[in-house]
């Protein structure tokens, strides 16, 4: 009997894929199976100078309910601790990814499934998302970033409301907070986050990943060394390829091909 496949991966566009968690009579709950499937693909595609960016959304109603708490259910001490450490390891392979990752949030993101979606670069929700880290509920805490990712996005007083409530924010909310840059009605999620997606694709490659390195090294650095990183990416990008075909389609009136290169 073949095991569940717990992930779609599609082609949305050149340079963009469009990642589907897929288990939807399960709200797209994270299972070991799924966590294995996401840390093979990130594995996969962070080595992919091909890729450009990548969505990620859930099938169905959901984005992702979080751990399966289901299959966790009578796990021992040591079981539990072996899947998480396969989750953190996923986690970190999919913060590695060197090119941008758009959390396309369709449905409630709980728990892990929230933190898959403030661990992409950014995000955009349906009207009828809603987004909360619910673990002291538990009688544990987000433990695959949760806490730092939700702290960076919205400031630590905000943070710690959302934390040790445990209470979800509905869209709205969570656009007004930071958590999100969008939102949009359900059935234009997708298209409207393609079209994006397939901007930023459409951008130097090179540049847009030494973006993604600056923004995300840089938040935590003072600002001088903030600022050296910039000009440390700055200093070997006009030297490229791209960067002369940028400048030569821009005077020329066209569009650029730029090659990664």
């Amino acid at each position: 009997m073949s095991q569940e496949t717990t992930i779609e991966v599609a082609d949305a566009a050149p340079g963009v894929k469009l990642v589907t968690l897929s288990r939807p009579a399960a709200a797209n709950a994270l299972s070991t199976a799924m966590g294995r499937e996401l840390l093979a693909l990130w594995t996969v595609l962070k080595d992919n100078a091909a890729v450009r960016v990548v969505v990620m959304t859930g099938a169905g109603r959901f984005f992702c309910a979080g751990a399966d708490l289901k299959e966790r259910d009578g796990m021992s001490d040591q079981e539990w601790g072996d899947q998480h450490r396969l989750f953190e390891d996923m986690i970190r392979a999919q913060l590695d990814c060197p090119f941008p990752l758009i959390a396309a949030i369709n449905g409630a993101a709980m728990g892990g499934g929230a933190e898959m979606a403030l661990a992409c670069d950014f995000a955009w929700a349906s009207e009828t998302a809603r987004i909360g880290l619910p673990e002291a509920g538990l009688g544990i805490i987000p433990g695959l970033g949760g806490t730092q990712l939700l702290t960076r996005a919205v400031g630590e007083r905000r943070a710690a409301e959302m934390l040790m409530s445990g209470a979800p924010v509905d869209a709205e909310e969570a656009l007004t907070i930071g958590v999100v840059n969008r939102v949009c009605p359900p059935d234009e999620l997708i298209a409207q986050v393609l079209v994006q997606a397939k901007l930023i694709a459409s951008k130097a490659p090179l540049s847009v990943r030494a973006l993604k390195k600056v923004v995300r090294t840089g938040a935590v650095l003072p600002l001088d060394q903030a600022m050296a990183l910039e000009l440390s990416e700055y200093n070997r990008l006009f030297v490229t390829e791209d960067r002369r075909e940028g400048v030569a389609a821009f005077n020329q009136k066209r569009t650029a091909a730029f090659q990664g290169r």
